[in-house]
């Protein structure tokens, strides 16, 4: 990648990077495709956060963040604007510098993923899903699957009052969503079960739900970007169920973020044409951590 003084620069956000993928499509986009822009790490502090920000986006040339954990929800504050399924879910994974010098932000973690589930050919109207784990990405694929219509929407939690919180938020947007939290994250009689935690980072990490316990034929996704396929679909899988990794999820929001940053044409190819960056992704989210 040739890098010069004309070159527009994005940052990606979070603490730690170590674990972060995006860099590694969105670079080979801008390079493959003619594109002066680059993606680069940056292991910011929640301390540190509003201090980066702001000095970062002194440099005129710097032109935005992508955002990972744990600053999806902390950038909120920094922002003058953000869209509503940011609103809803209290986080985003984007933020832009517009023309006056504000900052807005954007949420595509859950559009990202229910357009996994369509290319994976799950439906979303009329099913029974459970999302275990509410941070900012599960918030986020909580509020775009009230947004498709699902028939009832359960939400577990190890902190009660989040999911209380992100469900009422729901509730608020969307007056007709079934939705309600679940006092544990027994997967049983669902029809889609997600799993937004980190547990499966770790080789020792327990399951963040009982396998056994899943619905032949059910479909389950695990949004890990590493270790693909995990543990937990390794053992839904043996149960029966439909698994599917999360870099999926990445594929399906890379246009999105693309238009955000006002990259049309290369978004624009990308919906045409994922398989390339399909083929990119996979080679590097299933190697073992």
């Amino acid at each position: 990648m040739q890098i010069t003084g004309l070159t527009r620069v994005f940052v990606i956000l979070g603490d730690p990077v170590a674990q972060v993928r995006a860099p590694e499509l969105f670079n080979h986009l801008f390079r493959r495709h003619g594109v002066d822009a680059v993606l680069v790490p940056a292991e910011v502090a929640a301390a540190e956060l509003a201090h980066f920000v702001s000095g970062t986006l002194a440099a005129r040339n710097v032109d935005g963040f992508w955002v990972t954990i744990p600053h999806k929800a902390a950038l909120l504050p920094l922002l003058k604007s953000c869209d509503e399924r940011g609103r809803v879910a209290q986080a985003v994974n984007a933020v832009r510098r517009d023309a006056d010098g504000s900052l807005h932000g954007a949420l595509f973690d859950g559009l990202g993923f229910v357009r996994a589930l369509d290319h994976f050919g799950v439906a979303c109207a009329g099913a029974r899903a459970l999302v275990v784990g509410v941070g900012g990405a599960g918030s986020a694929i909580a509020v775009s699957l009230a947004e498709r219509g699902v028939a009832e929407l359960a939400l577990h939690d190890v902190a009660p009052a989040a999911a209380a919180a992100v469900a009422q938020r729901i509730r608020s947007a969307w007056p007709s969503a079934n939705v309600r939290v679940a006092d544990t994250s027994d997967p049983a009689g669902f029809d889609l079960v997600v799993n937004a935690t980190p547990l499966g980072l770790r080789a020792n990490d327990p399951l963040p739900f009982d396998a056994a316990r899943v619905a032949p034929g059910a479909a389950v996704v695990d949004i890990l970007m590493k270790n693909q396929p995990t543990p937990l679909l390794l053992a839904c899988q043996r149960q029966g169920a439909r698994v599917f990794p999360g870099y999926e999820m990445m594929i399906q929001q890379a246009s999105a973020y693309l238009d955000f940053f006002g990259l049309h044409a290369l978004a624009r190819t990308l919906e045409e044409d994922a398989s390339e960056v399909r083929r990119l992704i996979h080679d590097t989210e299933t190697k073992p951590a």
